[in-house]
This record gives structure tokens, C-alpha cells and sequence, in this order.
């Protein structure tokens, strides 16, 4: 049996790189599907309650809601990060309500304090799976995830 959770992410991101209308900073709404396999809980009647899902996967992936994801290479990031310094927003602001938990891995490095994602691969579709799955994979047994961005969308079973 399986419990499903949707979550929605608000982001903005490009591909470098990339000859198309991609190349272009543009935002995309990201619809998440996570898929958790296990024995039904007698008692609760869930595998996992989908708000405890939702719960624990939002406290990471809250670093992609209304953030930039640009890739560690992209000639933008150092101006990005300069102009959030002399806004004074690079270290937070006190409208930032919404920071999540460290992300530092061999896929990406978040910033919460100022809503940016630098990510080492292109943010496709496949690969923010790739991401999304390495930051929730030891807390759940998840057997698949879907994320949809614009007209894109991927799948991957675990």
C-alpha cells in the first residue's frame, strides 16, 4: 500500500547553457508527488498520515518555494549574490519567514537566508528528483516521485 503527498513550489531558474527559451530566467509553479510504500498502520488506518509526510519534506524542500535555483557555474550567481548584498537581503530579511532546513550535498547547496538553490546539475525535471529524493530518501520508504514544472514532467521509481 502506498501513501501519496502532493506539495506545490513557486521557483525561478534557467538553463545554462541551453539554446531555447530556457536559456532566459523564468518561473515555473512545481507540483511534487511523493510516493510511500508500507504496511497500513492498524491503528491510524495511513502507511505514513500524508501531513507527516508533507511535514518532513517541506522542511527541505521550503529552500525551492519563491527561491532561484541557478547551477554553480552560471555567471549570474556572483551578481545575484552581490545585489542581494547590496539590498541587504543577502543575509536574510525579516520578511524571510519561510527558510528551511541546510541543504549541503553533493547535488546542491541552499541558501535559505536569501531563497536561492545552487545546484551542480541543470534543474530538469529528472534531475531535481534526483535532488528532492537524496534530501527525503533515509526518512521514508519512498518508491516513486513525480515533478511536474511547466509543460516538463518526470518520474523515477525507487
Amino acid at each position: 500500500m502506498r501513501s501519496i503527498t502532493k506539495l506545490k513550489l513557486q521557483y525561478s531558474h534557467r538553463f545554462l547553457g541551453y539554446e531555447g527559451e530556457a536559456q532566459y530566467l523564468h518561473g515555473h509553479q512545481g507540483d511534487l508527488v511523493i510516493e510511500v510504500e508500507g504496511e497500513v498502520d492498524k491503528r491510524t488506518g495511513f502507511v505514513v498520515p500524508c501531513n507527516h509526510i508533507k511535514a518532513v519534506a517541506w522542511d527541505y524542500l521550503k529552500n525551492f518555494d519563491h527561491a532561484l535555483v541557478l547551477q554553480e557555474n552560471d555567471p549570474l550567481l556572483p551578481e545575484v549574490l552581490k545585489i542581494y548584498e547590496t539590498q541587504g537581503i543577502r543575509n536574510g530579511a525579516p520578511t524571510n519567514t519561510n527558510m528551511g532546513l541546510a541543504i549541503d550535498n553533493e547535488l546542491a547547496k541552499a541558501y535559505p537566508e536569501c531563497r536561492l538553490v545552487v545546484v551542480k546539475k541543470v534543474a530538469t525535471c529528472e534531475n531535481l528528483i534526483e535532488l528532492f529524493y537524496s534530501l527525503l530518501k533515509d526518512k521514508f520508504n519512498i518508491k516513486k516521485m513525480t515533478f511536474a514544472s511547466g509543460d516538463n514532467c518526470a518520474s523515477c521509481e525507487f
